[in-house]
């Protein structure tokens, strides 16, 4: 065999090389102009239009399927700054009722966002100027309509608990990469509480546009379109019927109304006095409206149903000091007190309206006695002989029932109340330099505790139940499909079962003859409910009432807040009832009874005398 230099197998190597190279080259860009046709759209990108296909929101409708949110069409008028030449401006702010010095800021923001994406020049235009638009866009270049859904109310119902839809913020914008600027997001209420759900998917369309702005169809017969899935429907918790009919007795009124079927924890109603219609934070007048609304002295943007956490419990207080006296052993049914128009030790004195005396513990709650709950809770406190550590353990029965805590279910805002640690004392009083006097306010529920109005409803659903509850939610069903666990999980309170029966005969008693709620009673319906009066430094007291219906197997259980009020016999109460009556019986029967919450204005005519229940 001839001898090969080492040279020439080196240069066999090299040509070997820049062969297999060649091949790579060749069949890459055999690949890129023939096979792959990506490439070829991204170098046509000159005149392809990416159309941003936005899906309907989900809807939303009531427990009994009326829909209470819808969506209706809208079109937002885009603009691609770079293509943006030769504009006849004049033309265009006549159609869009614009001046020109506005239009130029429009097209100065946008191509500030960018010169080469689309970007929302006009929103929610109207169909007219949409029609006008149509005519005339293949003579604006860079201009396009982009079609949407804004939402739409039915009834002018349940805003607080609805909520509104606006425009990604530039905080939203940089923590998802899901929106763009000009999406819309939920904002409020179950419109952002469920905003992954009822968002949908959004979807592409690419489009071709001729010299002119004009659109030539599909690229490719929509190949590389991608499409739009609609939201998904919500069954919501809330009668809507029973929604309205409570919003109509808080007419002129300031407070809220809470009702929950506490068998599930689903809240059937949410009203917050004085509230909104929906429809008024919908479309373009949505700023200015919610302007107006953030400025009205009223607040009727506050949810008072869900964020009022500094009001006293009042009297409805009472029930939990009955129920935890009988479990720290220093409380049966038979204990009972005398009172001599309040509670007296030494130099202090709570004072209490007129009532027959002693009260045993059934008789205590259908009088609402002041006495005989300073004398519970200061047994309660001091049983241990250490009030902090009796203390200690009267808060843990408390917060079993839902108060000074968060739900953490779907609720839009949420706020916990308070009740306070012993180390809130100590910090304020000295380490264990304080005793059961100290903080015998709380034994008629006032002082340092602070109830929101869902609070007090759940914890009246904990007594309706005779000692659990349900997590209080607002969603029944996703796309027809049940809710999460989370919300059929059964919290159990720490108060034996057997304790709460005469409670509950004391809460039945309040509408007997002498009874705080008699004049409220519906007949051959047994009902049970507690009075309220919770003290305001600022002006007339506030009126609240919590209730459960009928007293067994409860179908309804509902806190109801008055503010200015008086006495909680005096609004909260026949308030309660009504409700109570139009979702049972889904009629009322006491027409004069009901005129008379209707027609009354407690915002421009308070009460004046006060009442202590």
């Amino acid at each position: 065999m001839a001898y090969q230099p080492k040279h020439t197998e080196r240069m066999y190597v090299m040509m070997g090389i820049v062969i297999l190279v060649a091949i790579t080259f060749l069949g890459r860009l055999f690949y890129i102009q023939v096979v792959d046709e990506s490439y070829r759209l991204s170098a046509d990108n000159n005149v392809l239009r990416y159309q941003v296909e936005f899906p309907a929101r989900g809807l939303i409708y009531d427990r009994n399927g009326e829909l209470l949110v819808f969506n209706e069409a809208a079109y937002d008028l885009m603009v691609t700054p770079r293509q943006a030449i030769n504009i006849d401006t004049a033309e265009m702010c006549q159609i869009l009722g614009m001046s020109r010095e506005v239009f130029i800021q429009k097209l100065d923001e946008a191509r500030a966002y960018s010169s080469r994406k689309p970007t929302v020049f006009q929103k929610q235009i109207s169909g007219v100027t949409y029609a006008n638009l149509q005519e005339k866009l293949y003579r604006m270049s860079g201009f396009f309509v982009q079609k949407r859904t804004l939402r739409k109310y039915p009834q002018p119902i349940a805003g607080h608990l609805l909520g509104y839809v606006g425009e990604a913020s530039q905080t939203i914008l940089e923590q998802n990469p899901y929106y763009k600027k000009g999406d819309y997001v939920g904002i409020s209420g179950l419109e952002k509480s469920y905003e992954n759900e009822l968002r949908g998917r959004k979807g592409v369309r690419v489009i071709m546009v001729d010299v002119f702005n004009r659109e030539k169809g599909r690229y490719k017969e929509g190949k590389y379109d991608t499409v739009a899935i609609a939201g998904k429907t919500l069954t919501s918790s809330i009668d809507a019927e029973l929604q309205a009919y409570g919003e109509r007795l808080m007419k002129n009124k300031t407070g809220a109304i809470v009702a929950i079927e506490p068998s599930t924890g689903e809240i059937l109603a949410l009203i917050s006095g004085p509230t909104y219609d929906p429809n008024l934070l919908v479309g373009r007048v949505r700023s200015q409206n919610y302007s107006i609304l953030l400025k009205d002295t009223l607040k009727p943007l506050f949810n008072r149903a869900l964020m009022s956490e500094q009001n006293p419990p009042g009297s409805t207080f009472k029930v939990l000091n009955a129920l935890i006296g009988q479990q720290v052993g220093v409380l049966n049914e038979n204990t009972t007190y005398r009172c001599p128009r309040g509670y007296v030790s030494g130099k202090f004195r709570m004072g209490c309206h007129d009532h027959r005396s002693p009260l045993n513990l059934r008789e205590s709650i259908q009088h609402s006695c002041n006495a005989y709950y300073g004398n519970v809770f200061r047994n309660i406190i001091d049983h241990t002989g250490k009030p902090w550590e009796g203390y200690a353990i009267w808060r843990d029965h408390v917060m079993s029932f839902g108060l000074g805590i968060k739900f953490n279910t779907d609720l839009p805002v949420e706020y916990a109340g308070s009740v306070p640690s012993p180390k809130f004392y100590d910090k304020y009083y000295g380490e264990h330099r304080w005793k059961s006097l100290t903080i015998i306010s709380m034994a008629i529920g006032q002082g340092e505790l602070g109830a929101t109005p869902l609070q007090l409803a759940n914890m009246t659903a904990a007594i309706a139940n005779r000692g659990y509850y349900y997590p209080p939610h607002l969603v029944k069903a996703i796309d027809g499909k049940p809710i999460s666990n989370r919300f059929t999980e059964k919290q159990v309170t720490t108060i034996n079962r057997e304790y709460f029966d005469p409670v509950v005969d004391g809460m039945a008693m309040v509408f007997q003859q002498g009874g705080t709620g008699y004049r409220s009673r519906l007949d051959s319906l047994e009902m049970c409910g507690k009075t309220g009066t919770a003290q305001n430094p600022h002006g007339e007291d506030h009126s609240i009432f919590i209730c459960f219906a009928p007293k067994d197997n409860p179908k309804i259980a509902l806190a109801v807040f008055v503010e200015n009020g008086g006495g909680g016999s005096k609004y909260g109460a026949p308030i309660a009832s009504l409700m109570v009556e139009k979702y049972l019986r889904d009629t009322i029967s006491r027409t004069a009874f009901e005129k008379v919450i209707l027609d009354t204005d407690l915002i421009t005519n308070p009460p004046k005398k006060k009442e202590k229940h």
